[in-house]
């Protein structure tokens, strides 16, 4: 059995490493080399003030990795990954064991993750920790078209006092459609670690109608000329779904303005407004996967919730 300890920055190199050559392997990439070394997992996350990371180790050599991340209320974890030669040495369920131990510590009161659903092992897997297969998420991706971005758009253009107001607007934002449901942490990470910026939509001096944490280029989790929205929110109640609208155009519009092709996004199709207003506004899907909840209960991932996000 692997020890299981904290992931630490001499380990980011190998574990970036093992995450590539792991999804590549599952996926059947042919050039492992040159897979997915536009983006990370890894960099981005590791010692980020909302996520706990955990290495499994075997003669003193990295073999795995697993990330657990808080948004408030709600944890989700990974990319949980192993080297392929170790994928039948019972590495993976001490790292999901210990990223559930988080979620207790934290007393989350939900908690999830992002799979694939042929994989019938790694829902077996989950399974045994009382995460339950529900909808599928659809990763959607459109190309962006440029367009005007609203009055202070972007959280990293605002004064401290105006990003500390912009985050507490998106908690009290989050709070009304899920209970505790808290991005400032995410929101921070972003700009500290330069892997993108926020979007805010006002709909007057202080209110807040959505926000869309984004990522974009080389080295975040996006890669290469893609904005992926991490996290992307509504202000619930009538007039949501204009809202939704006008923040994804507006993602359009940030992308463009970088000179960034493609929009990525996710959403879970138990929000079923939202991913039909999507389709409707000429996203594709471009992968899907699916959510498991612990305890099987539905969250925030149930019809009338205008949120973006895939957990992975």
């Amino acid at each position: 059995m692997p020890i299981i300890r904290p992931l630490v920055e001499p380990d980011l190199p190998e574990a970036r490493r093992i995450i590539r050559v792991a999804f590549g392997t599952f996926f059947g990439v042919a050039d492992l080399d040159h897979f997915w070394t536009d983006r990370d997992y890894a960099y981005g996350r590791c010692g980020a003030e909302h996520v706990e990371a955990f290495a499994a180790e075997e003669d003193g050599t990295l073999v795995g990795s697993n990330f657990a991340t808080r948004w408030g209320s709600f944890g989700f974890f990974g990319p949980l990954s192993i080297r392929p030669d170790r994928w039948e040495g019972k590495c993976a369920q001490p790292l999901v064991a210990a990223v559930c131990d988080a979620f207790d510590r934290w007393g989350v009161t939900q908690a999830g993750l992002f799979t694939f659903p042929q994989s019938a092992k790694h829902v077996h897997l989950y399974g045994k920790f009382g995460f339950h297969a529900r909808f599928l998420t659809a990763i959607m991706t459109k190309p962006a078209s440029a367009g005007p971005l609203p009055e202070n758009a972007r959280y990293s253009t605002l004064a401290d006092d105006g990003r500390r107001a912009a985050e507490d607007a998106a908690y009290a934002l989050t709070d009304e459609i899920y209970d505790g449901l808290d991005l400032r942490a995410e929101i921070r990470a972003g700009e500290a670690r330069g892997l993108g910026d926020t979007l805010l939509l006002w709909d007057g001096p202080s209110r807040l109608g959505g926000f869309a944490v984004c990522q974009w280029g080389a080295g975040s989790e996006a890669g290469a000329d893609t904005l992926y929205v991490k996290f992307g929110a509504v202000k619930p109640g009538p007039g949501a779904d204009a809202r939704f609208a006008a923040l994804l155009d507006a993602s359009g519009a940030l992308a463009a303005s970088l000179g960034i092709k493609d929009v990525l996004a996710g959403v879970n199709l138990a929000r079923d407004e939202a991913y039909r207003q999507m389709k409707g506004l000429g996203f594709r899907t471009a992968i899907q996967g699916v959510a498991m909840h612990r305890g099987n209960q539905p969250g925030f991932c149930r019809p009338g919730v205008y949120v973006l996000d895939d957990w992975r």
